[in-house]
């Protein structure tokens, strides 16, 4: 099959639009040649993904998991008119996606910011019945499925307290929609200039002729139920990690854990990092999808999908 992994990076992404970037913006980077994992701040989305062409180019053997929904709901790209999914992003970098998130967009089902023709509040037609149409297949598996009669109380009990979240929603606690939408562009750039990106490619990453993998992560399916805004949270979390899980959290070093504790954007991208690193045995068995939906829609990896139990 060929070398392993030679790096893993979760990121925590941001859809600030100012400067706001890099302060929010956080890498967690672990590397196989020493075993150690850093903490990256300081660069806006364009800069990070330039330091991601760059490390990519450097060691192919790559994974990369980014804290963004990759796509929306599959009717709403073929009301666009799109085939693939590169097809929605390449709208969404032309133009679209920053006149969807403008005040003024007259497309009413984009909610979370009030201004003069859309509410701040969840539209009524993401009410009921409705809500299952304003989240992707991945979405609802993750977020509302679990809960349901039959369905996975563990992955329930990462999801305890948290309302299911679309990508229409562009503002309000715990928005993914402007995040995404600013993150698309850069997606198709990185597709462009080589990476895989899953579900949409099959990883390549083992191969004779590796190729960066990139995911969609979602950290709260990864760091599990804690309330990462509460810094004493944070601290009592990555020490009880310390002493149950010693094999990867015991090696941090002073001052990445000093980093992860100064926010939640920081805590999100090390623990996210970490978890990569203990399943990435599974990143190499992921292949491209063949269902029409999931195409177009994306898949939210988490440890145990697309690929066989490790």
């Amino acid at each position: 099959m060929g070398k392993g992994i030679e790096r893993v990076i979760a990121v925590d992404w941001s859809g600030d639009k100012g400067p706001g970037q890099r302060k929010k913006i956080w890498a967690g980077v672990w590397t196989a040649a020493t075993g150690r994992v850093q903490l990256e701040t300081g660069r806006n989305r364009e800069e990070l993904i330039a330091w991601l062409l760059h490390l990519g180019a450097e060691t192919p053997r790559m994974v990369v998991g980014i804290d963004c929904c990759f796509s929306f709901p599959a009717w709403f790209l073929q009301e666009h008119g799109c085939q693939t999914v590169a097809d929605f992003w390449q709208q969404v970098a032309s133009g679209k996606g920053e006149q969807w998130l403008h005040r003024e967009c007259d497309d009413s089902r984009f909610w979370g910011v009030a201004g003069t023709r859309r509410t701040g509040k969840r539209p009524a037609q993401w009410s009921g019945d409705g809500l299952r149409q304003m989240l992707r297949t991945t979405d609802f598996e993750n977020k509302i499925e679990p809960r349901l009669e039959g369905g996975d109380p563990a992955r329930a009990a990462k999801m305890f307290g948290i309302q299911a979240k679309s990508p229409f929603q562009i503002g309000g606690s715990g928005s993914v929609g402007t995040g995404s939408l600013r993150a698309m562009p850069w997606l198709l750039r990185l597709q462009q200039k080589g990476f895989r990106v899953w579900p949409f490619d099959s990883a390549a990453i083992t191969s004779q002729h590796p190729q960066p993998l990139l995911l969609e992560i979602y950290t709260r399916l990864l760091t599990g139920p804690v309330k990462k805004s509460n810094p004493e949270a944070r601290k009592a979390y990555l020490q009880l990690k310390k002493q149950t899980e010693a094999v990867r959290y015991a090696g941090l070093s002073q001052a990445v854990v000093a980093a992860a504790l100064t926010s939640e954007d920081a805590f999100d991208a090390l623990v996210c990092c970490l978890e990569m690193v203990r399943w990435r045995d599974q990143f190499a068995s992921l292949h491209a999808t063949h269902d029409a939906v999931l195409r177009l829609e994306g898949i939210t990896w988490r440890p145990g999908v697309g690929a066989a139990s490790s």
